[in-house]
């Protein structure tokens, strides 16, 4: 499929990189750590029909760029799409995260109500579950200082990428994910010095404080919610959806991927394409 060309916009927290496609109703899609926009390209393809659809590159990641100075945690981020969305005019959004970005739309939402149609949620940190046990040891491995020899390995020898000890968890078959778009995925941190730095500083300044203390705002939440949650995923296991099902007023019962795992939007999109056009259509 050929990618579309990406778009910058400058806000006050860096100038901005997205990808968009087709017109009506802005859905907007949130990636996690070490992806980008790149991870929904499915779905902008998909649902362009029925959408607006319009893929950023959080802050540290893809080709986005901010200062050095300026601040990566996720609830920066959540500011950041708020600024996003003011410069391009765009009142409210159907609001689709995952991973990291899953936690991001979460503080978003507690933040900003108000600018949110709707509310998708997969396999995403939540609560005190951030990070992950089973993504410790890339966040001890990164703050001891070996971020950019775990990066020039992963990129370097594509087999360590899809490796148990790596992302492989992330995937039923972790050959689906080629080596081009390994490359799409963590390239952009190796441009130079300040690039791997800023992924530092995101890992560095992000834990599950961001999360809890937006829980009461969750819980005033009643916008409509989508969860649509892989049942083999190491990271966010299914109990997690049914936390944030107790949690959002607004929550549908949460859609059980059987065998899924975290990336299943990008090995199998037309699980949650079918998911949200349906969602889309009855809100």
């Amino acid at each position: 499929m050929r990618q579309n060309a990406k778009k910058t916009v400058d806000t006050p927290s860096g100038r901005i990189s997205y990808l968009e496609a087709g017109s009506g109703p802005v859905a907007l899609f949130v990636h996690g750590i070490l992806m980008n926009s790149h991870l929904w390209r499915h779905q902008i393809a998909a649902l362009s029909d029925v959408r607006r659809c319009i893929a950023i590159d959080i802050l540290a990641h893809g080709d986005s760029e901010s200062q050095p100075s300026q601040d990566v945690s996720v609830t920066a981020q959540a500011n950041m799409i708020l600024q996003f969305i003011d410069i391009l005019g765009i009142d409210k959004v159907d609001l689709v995260g995952n991973d990291s970005g899953g936690g991001i739309c979460q503080i978003f939402a507690a933040h900003s109500p108000n600018r949110i149609r709707t509310l998708t949620l997969t396999n995403c940190d939540t609560h005190d579950n951030w990070w992950p046990k089973a993504f410790r040891p890339f966040v001890d491995a990164t703050l001891s200082g070996g971020l950019l020899g775990t990066l020039n390995a992963l990129v370097g020898d594509k087999s360590i990428y899809r490796s148990a000890k790596a992302l492989g968890p992330c995937y039923v078959d972790p050959n689906s994910i080629s080596d081009a778009d390994i490359d799409i995925y963590l390239g952009p941190f190796l441009r130079n010095e300040q690039r791997t730095h800023d992924l530092y500083r995101f890992v560095a300044s992000s834990d599950n404080s961001h999360t809890m203390r937006i829980e009461p705002h969750l819980r005033q939440l009643k916008v409509p919610t989508l969860l649509v949650w892989g049942t083999d995923d190491v990271y966010f296991p299914v109990k997690w959806a049914y936390w944030l099902a107790g949690t959002l007023s607004g929550a549908r019962n949460p859609v059980e991927l059987e065998g899924a795992r975290l990336f299943f939007m990008e090995e199998s999109p037309e699980k949650l394409n079918e998911e949200l056009r349906k969602f889309w259509k009855d809100g």
